[in-house]
């Protein structure tokens, strides 16, 4: 899947979810996104890292710190 079909994809939801809300104002937009969209990368990062957090942090490009942060923000910790 190319990284512009993933952008459609959150585009299109995103255009849903607004769709969805009709009249109601939305707030906090960006940070329900990241968390939304960003608990199934670390799920899939994980898997594909063997649940080894150092080779998972390499490929997202982020200090293991953080993942691990990140991780226990997500309940998957």
């Amino acid at each position: 899947m190319s990284k512009e079909i993933i952008q459609e994809v959150v585009q299109k939801s995103l255009e849903d979810y607004f769709d969805d809300l009709g009249e109601q104002r939305p707030s906090n937009i960006y940070d329900m996104m990241v968390m939304t969209v960003e608990k199934p990368i670390l799920t899939v990062v994980m898997e594909r890292a063997a649940g080894n957090q150092s080779h998972a942090a390499e490929m997202l490009g982020i200090n293991r710190n953080t993942l691990r942060k990140k991780l226990q923000q997500h309940g998957m910790l």
